[in-house]
């Protein structure tokens, strides 16, 4: 099964949501930065089946990161999911024509997100 990529800029969301995926027997990688987790994506392409994206980022944030994903052949089709405190009207496809595949908004709902993770990640990997 492919790993997870957790990229927010804040520790304690991604100790909830690291929490959280591993106890349904995922495993991680993380990054506190869009450039540390682009770095994680082009060294562990291979391995990564989907990214959880916070959207509200110091220095590069979510829309930039996913811009530069999407113009990467080697990782454009890694599925992101936007991960933003940011539900107001319109966010979310904001977010999903920014280039995300999915929305959901904090605090995560853990059942929709595993919903996603089932949807994007396949067991044969």
């Amino acid at each position: 099964m492919k790993s997870i990529l957790i990229i927010d800029d804040d520790s304690r969301n991604i100790f909830a949501l690291k929490a959280v995926v591993r106890a349904k027997g995922y495993s991680c990688f993380t990054a506190t930065s869009a450039e540390e987790g682009l770095s994680i994506l082009n060294n562990h392409n291979n391995e990564i089946g989907i990214i959880l994206m916070d959207m509200m980022m110091h220095d590069m944030d979510g829309y930039e990161a996913i811009s530069v994903i999407r113009k990467d052949d080697g990782i454009a089709e890694i599925p992101i999911v936007a991960v933003t405190a940011q539900a107001m009207v319109g966010d979310r496809e904001k977010c999903l024509e920014a280039g995300a595949d999915a929305y959901l908004s904090k605090p995560v709902n853990v059942d929709a997100l595993m919903e996603i993770l089932t949807d994007y990640i396949k067991n044969d990997a």
